[in-house]
């Protein structure tokens, strides 16, 4: 993992999101905000962006708030066949340096438009699609979604009755189709971020960016805490940062110490009325779920 240090040799100084007056219109300390101001400083302006409804529309579309690109909204259920179409036409135009990008939240992306982002992944379409992943459907309520974790509570699983369905893995749902490039990435890492962002660019065919984005209204924790979050999750082994080239060559960017997943937990009240043998089924999950990456990881050694 690079260091912060390193940041400036591939953090643009243009700002293509930026405020016209004000702020923007997501709540404070979103993590999307952050995520989509970083990931448009790493693509760059040759970018059209597709959306479906929900928190980004809020942001990027607030009269206070600019955009150097152009940007679509979708139906919720079809971002991904939306840019795919766009891409087939300008693709047909001759116009060949314009990168689209499908951008939906975790109910537009492991739900209700999975169906369009397989079916865009089987046929290898030209488009990268960024999962922002908040946990839940945040935007209209904090409803769960099947990114919502075992043991979070939403106002669909009130307290003090957590979900009990553990969280889709959607980055290696996504590498099983076999798409030249998958990765996570979260902005408590924005040099891992940016460098993954600058490689899915460069890359043809399809590819998948899989953000964690901490949610201070959905997750209840304190606005200036959101990069700590973010920090935590990955430390605790709760959101690994690898990535996967051509379905099958697994590479973990990050191998932290692995911090008990207690440490993460205790930060945010969606997670408040968990009891102690609870908390140690989800360290359970983490810990073989972590296992199984490492053991993916080193797939090729496994075949010498």
């Amino acid at each position: 993992m690079k260091n912060t240090a390193d940041i400036p040799a591939i953090l643009s100084s243009e700002e293509y999101i930026a405020r016209t007056e004000g702020g923007h219109g997501a709540c404070p300390g979103c993590g999307l905000a952050l995520s989509l101001r970083l990931f448009a400083k790493a693509m760059g302006p040759d970018v059209i962006m597709v959306i479906p409804p929900g928190c980004t529309p809020v942001t990027v579309m607030s009269p206070k708030f600019n955009a150097a690109f152009t940007v679509f909204v979708a139906l919720f259920g079809s971002t991904a066949v939306f840019a795919s179409g766009l891409k087939a036409a300008l693709t047909i135009k001759g116009e060949d340096e314009t990168h689209v990008v499908g951008w939906g939240g975790d109910g537009a992306t492991f739900d209700i438009g999975f169906q369009a982002l397989s079916g865009a992944a089987e046929r290898n379409d030209d488009i990268l699609y960024v999962c922002c992943d908040n946990e839940a459907y945040q935007n209209t309520g904090n409803q769960r979604s099947s990114a919502t974790p075992w043991g979070g509570t939403t106002s669909t699983n009130p307290l003090p009755a957590p979900k009990m369905e553990r969280k889709k893995d959607i980055t290696l749902i996504m590498a099983e189709h076999h798409i030249p490039y998958a990765a996570t990435a979260t902005v408590a890492y924005p040099h891992d971020f940016m460098v993954k962002v600058k490689k899915a660019r460069e890359i043809k065919g399809f590819r998948f960016l899989h953000l964690l984005a901490p949610c201070p209204t959905g997750w209840m924790f304190p606005v200036e805490r959101t990069i700590e979050m973010s920090r935590l999750a990955v430390e605790a082994n709760i959101f690994p940062l690898f990535e996967i080239q051509d379905g099958t060559d697994l590479t973990i960017n990050l191998e932290p110490e692995g911090t008990p997943v207690e440490n993460y937990l205790k930060t945010q009240r969606r997670y408040k009325y968990l009891d102690v043998l609870q908390i140690r089924e989800i360290q359970r999950q983490v810990d073989r779920k972590w296992d199984r990456l490492r053991w993916l990881a080193s797939y090729d050694k496994h075949g010498e």
